[in-house]
């Protein structure tokens, strides 16, 4: 307010200046005066003009007000330096069948952030992070890894699927969990949400078998599973193209639970901020499975 009368030599003019009544400028100043214990403003009906303690006054507001505006202008360009990069790691599935989406919506609200992503098993994506390698990272598995927060941005299941050539396309009952553990099946590495959840669904039941083959993608494992190698186990978020054609066949499985949450993921203690946050809000807002 002191610095408006300055400017205007007129409570009126600085009054309308910020946007209140002339009373209210004057109760402003009242209040200020109090608190100080000294007369800021002389009065008069030619206008007001501040006093020599006012002046003195003012001054300190002004380079309080330009010391914040600094700062303000200093933070802007901070998150403008750094908005523009994101860095994404995500586990196989989620960076395949989701992120896409959530990468192009991203786009529409902020064109100017350059994305990159890193895609890897579950274990891979915690690593990055924990290595300061990534901004925000999505996983596939049973909890949050060590070392990380998170959220469930989306749910997932996993579906035993076969070629129509393998007997199990052509039986007529389900496959229990002790068939199901006991047979060698295409699978997905160690360290993958895929494989931690299938382990942790058949502990019961005697535990996997060693697996026929053992790959380090999706895509991968389908291609071996459409070709004839034997059983798998996939995410239904890869299979809907495959099933629909019949290049691969559901196999129903009865007494065993294959579900899993698919989370957004940051080093403990830092959620996302900037075009992080902002993905985030997306995939939450758009959620899948």
């Amino acid at each position: 307010m002191l610095l408006a009368v300055a400017r205007h030599g007129s409570l009126g003019a600085a009054a309308r200046e910020v946007g209140i009544t002339q009373p209210a400028a004057s109760s402003r100043i009242r209040s200020m005066e109090r608190q100080l214990g000294v007369a800021l403003v002389d009065r008069s009906p030619r206008g007001s003009r501040l006093t020599d303690a006012g002046a003195l006054v003012t001054d300190w507001a002004r380079r309080i007000v330009e010391a914040a505006e600094a700062f303000d202008a200093g933070a802007q360009a901070l998150r403008g330096r750094r908005d523009p990069r994101l860095r994404v790691a995500a586990s196989m599935t989620i960076a395949e069948y989701l992120l896409p989406g959530w990468l192009i919506a991203l786009r529409a609200e902020r064109p100017d952030t350059a994305v990159s992503l890193q895609a890897g098993n579950s274990a891979v994506v915690a690593e990055r992070l924990l290595g300061n390698e990534a901004d925000i990272g999505f996983v596939e598995g049973l909890a949050v890894p060590e070392g990380l927060d998170g959220v469930v941005v989306a749910h997932d299941r996993l579906a035993v699927v076969a070629a129509p050539s393998h007997p199990w396309a052509r039986r007529r009952g389900p496959v229990d969990p002790a068939e199901l553990a006991a047979t060698p099946l295409v699978l997905r590495e160690r360290g993958s949400g895929t494989r931690q959840v299938l382990d942790a669904a058949l502990s019961a039941h005697g535990g996997l078998a060693q697996p026929l083959l053992e790959l380090a993608s999706t895509t991968a494992v389908k291609a071996a599973a459409v070709s004839g190698a034997g059983p798998a186990v996939l995410s239904e978020l890869a299979i809907a193209e495959e099933l629909a054609s019949r290049r691969l066949v559901a196999i129903p499985v009865e007494g065993v639970l294959l579900r899993r949450d698919l989370r957004a993921v940051w080093p403990t203690g830092h959620r996302p901020t900037g075009p992080a946050r902002d993905l985030l809000s997306l995939t939450r807002a758009r959620p899948a499975g």
